[in-house]
């Protein structure tokens, strides 16, 4: 048996982990989880509460998901393939204030509702938010867990992300690094090493070539913007708000 506390990184009030596993784990430990999914679920929750909207995250795509977002008085998002508003970034700079909206995500959206259900205090961050993300919680005394959603294998297995990393480490690199969990200084050494070139590698990397491939490259540009917003989503009544 592991000795207590060695996984869940509690000797240091700042972490970092990967995915439903470490979220799982780390969760119960800390009082804030800040999620980070850059491509695309937490960058287009900023955007989306950027323009005004509230956003329900749902964890599965299928027929449930439309009787929700009935439940909650929403629209479902499409496809990034349909026309109008979906977990693409660059459509939901067409959001309008006011707007509810639920954005099912198999990673970053199902991530965000379980942390929810721990009763812990829920944060969408991406690069484009990341200091302000770091400034929400940088006076805490509180511990906070950042947790890099990942994508899947085709077995579903979690495949590690490079570009949830570097915006993990992108938020971390503004706080106290004597706080800092080895773990959490490890992405921190990742972001910046690929600070200057956030663009190019978030294009190159393998989410990134996926979805130009697929005619979205807008997404991955909007994605790559560091700092560009001040807006904190955080998860209040199931939704993320500003």
């Amino acid at each position: 048996m592991a000795m207590e506390g060695i996984f869940e990184q509690t000797s240091y009030p700042f972490r970092f982990d990967w995915g439903l596993d470490g979220l799982c784990r780390l969760a119960p430990e800390s009082d804030v989880v800040v999620i980070v999914d850059v491509l695309s679920f937490t960058t287009a929750v900023s955007v989306a509460t950027e323009r005004g909207a509230t956003v329900y995250p749902y964890r599965w795509a299928d027929h449930t998901a439309e009787a929700y977002a009935a439940t909650v008085g929403a629209i479902l998002l499409g496809k990034r393939t349909d026309k109008g508003l979906s977990l693409s970034p660059s459509s939901l700079q067409h959001a309008r204030a006011g707007q509810k909206m639920v954005i099912p995500s198999p990673n970053g959206s199902t991530l965000a509702s379980v942390a929810v259900e721990y009763g812990k205090t829920v944060v969408a961050g991406s690069l484009r938010n990341a200091s302000a993300v770091a400034d929400f919680i940088a006076d805490s005394i509180k511990s906070v867990t950042i947790v890099a959603a990942g994508e899947r294998w085709p077995n579903d297995n979690l495949r590690p992300a490079v570009e949830d990393l570097v915006g993990a480490g992108a938020i971390l690199s503004h706080l106290d690094a004597e706080r800092l969990s080895p773990e959490a200084k490890s992405a921190v050494a990742v972001f910046e090493s690929v600070k200057k070139t956030l663009r190019a590698t978030l294009m190159d990397c393998a989410s990134g070539r996926e979805l130009r491939a697929r005619g979205f490259a807008d997404d991955v540009e909007i994605a790559s913007r560091l700092n560009e917003s001040s807006v904190v989503p955080v998860m209040f009544d199931g939704a993320f708000r500003a």
